[in-house]
């Protein structure tokens, strides 16, 4: 079957997208396709795969994310942003809510990021707190700047849910080894955890955060959307910086800004760059991608966010 995509990304986290609207693929087909696209050994690769899909009575248009090993996420707050690009431009709008998953995020058209980059702002939440919802089993009913024995015994964690569940470590430097034991403890869905989690370790740089985050489905990621999110309102939560203050959130792939309120809601506003279109065949049955057509290249969106993120 052949697909149409356009490869982009949010803050370094890249994506194979499709206008999925007209067409119909069972979930595992689906979980199939992602597979296939997202390989990095195969001809296009990515983070996951992102589909645009119809709406619902309260949203213009819909996302579905899928992790690179074909899992569907609750969300993917860098994802929605090229989604709802996507979206504008299909429906002629500025501004919606999408449909996620098990929830919405309103989305609009934000002034550019830096000169060139088409930049989308997202509110999304509420945040959760409940550890039954994930659920962690064993667990207080909030876990808020405490141990998770089952984890690690000396740690401290905040569990969030945005509404895919997180779990945020603030450390003075990020060391990247544990962080990645950590989160392979957790996507082994040991019994006190079923569902997995992503796991961020989060540094505080003056009134800035940076976020390292080992996702969900994914691995050792350099963006992680609802990681920034999640991590934003943790810090909120725990009084490392202020609620309602617009923060400049700091990853791998590059950076978005950012505020919490206490209402558990988070607003990013990143950037939605498109990178290239074409078209590729999948085998359904083999899940494996081949004869990828490149009909357009977006260079100069591709070094404005550069020169944004080195900058």
């Amino acid at each position: 079957m052949r697909f149409e995509i356009v490869k982009c990304h949010g803050s370094g986290n890249d994506f194979p997208m499709i206008d999925a609207r007209a067409l119909t693929l069972s979930d595992a087909e689906w979980a199939g396709v992602a597979r296939a696209l997202a390989d990095r050994r195969g001809p296009v690769g990515g983070d996951g795969l992102l589909l645009l899909v119809p709406g619902d009575e309260r949203a213009a248009f819909g996302m579905v994310m899928r992790n690179s090993d074909g899992s569907e996420a609750e969300t993917c707050l860098n994802g929605v942003r090229c989604v709802a690009r996507a979206g504008f431009e299909a429906l002629g709008i500025e501004a919606a809510t999408v449909r996620l998953k098990t929830s919405h995020a309103d989305a609009v058209h934000d002034a550019d990021l830096a000169p060139g980059v088409y930049t989308v702002r997202e509110t999304a939440g509420p945040a959760g707190l409940s550890t039954a919802a994930w659920p962690i089993v064993g667990a207080p009913d909030t876990l808020i700047d405490a141990v998770l024995p089952m984890l690690d015994p000396e740690r401290r964690f905040t569990a969030v849910t945005m509404p895919n569940p997180h779990l945020v470590h603030f450390t003075g430097t990020v060391d990247e080894a544990e962080l990645v034991r950590l989160g392979m403890l957790c996507e082994a869905a040991p019994d006190w955890l079923p569902n997995r989690a992503n796991v961020s370790f989060v540094e505080v740089r003056g009134d800035a955060l940076f976020v390292r985050t080992f996702e969900r489905g994914v691995g050792l990621t350099d963006s992680c959307g609802s990681a920034m999110a999640a991590s934003t309102y943790a810090a909120c939560l725990t009084g490392r910086i202020a609620w309602d203050v617009p923060t400049v959130v700091f990853n791998r792939g590059g950076l978005v800004r950012a505020f919490a309120r206490e209402d558990g809601m988070v607003t990013l506003s990143g950037n939605a760059t498109y990178e290239w279109a074409g078209s590729v065949e999948v085998d359904l049955a083999s899940e494996t991608a081949s004869d990828l057509t490149v009909d357009q290249r977006f260079p100069h969106e591709i070094a404005a966010w550069e020169a944004a993120r080195r900058g």
